[in-house]
């Protein structure tokens, strides 16, 4: 479904250039959850970006179902990362002034046009409320993120990003600022959406034993991917 062939970055960090990725491909199946690990450095939330249009590569191409993606306008990569592409990061990046119920709503309403917003704003304000409550949280619709643990803004995080209905989420060290016990939960959230709805997650993590339990491992050195492991949960 999703492929990235011979990808290369580098950055230019004062007079230095440090390239990141050095002909990196790699191929990812309609739903599977795969994991991506490696040291600092080697291009794991690089690679997260670049397969999520937030980023070009230097060279390379990215294919989704066989359209090259990379490339595309603006627009059209901007479509892509509100319809096709959800994302979760280690940071939550609520916004500190809205409620949860809000921070959920948010890509409703950079997705959709003011006219079409208030025209179906029930309907996605009913499917917020149905995420947070699958997720634990229905009694904290109003709270802001000031006010919830760090598991809970994380859980309204996924909530956020599954509002527009993605077909693949890309989870950049979801469980990197939680607790252990805190990130299992959170990993078993993970889990469920691909078990259960079919959801294809490419998640990078520094956690082998979380890695462990998703449906393949790729380990980036040097920028290219080592060797795929394919691991039974």
């Amino acid at each position: 479904m999703l492929v990235a062939c011979n990808l290369q970055k580098t950055f230019h960090r004062n007079a230095n250039q440090v390239q990141v990725l050095s002909g990196l491909s790699l191929e990812v199946t309609d739903g599977e959850f795969l994991s991506v690990i490696g040291a600092s450095g080697s291009g794991k939330s690089t690679l997260l970006h670049l397969l999520g249009t937030l980023d070009h590569p230097d060279s390379g191409e990215i294919f989704l179902d066989d359209k090259r993606i990379d490339n595309l306008p603006s627009s059209e990569r901007d479509q892509l990362r509100s319809q096709t592409f959800g994302f979760i990061f280690q940071f939550y990046h609520l916004l500190p002034e809205l409620s949860m119920l809000e921070n959920v709503l948010m890509p409703t309403m950079i997705h959709a046009s003011t006219f079409r917003w208030l025209g179906e704003r029930s309907t996605y304000r009913k499917r917020a409320i149905e995420l947070l409550e699958r997720f634990g949280l229905g009694h904290r619709l109003k709270h802001r993120p000031r006010e919830l643990s760090g598991g809970e803004m994380q859980r309204t995080a996924i909530a956020r990003a599954l509002i527009c209905h993605p077909r693949i989420l890309l989870a950049d060290e979801p469980t990197g600022n939680l607790d252990a016990e805190t990130g299992h939960e959170i990993l078993g959230i993970l889990r469920d959406l691909n078990h259960r709805d079919g959801l294809t997650i490419i998640m990078v993590t520094h956690n082998q034993e979380m890695a462990a339990t998703t449906d393949r491992v790729v380990r980036l050195v040097s920028g290219r991917v080592e060797a795929p492991e394919p691991l039974v949960a």
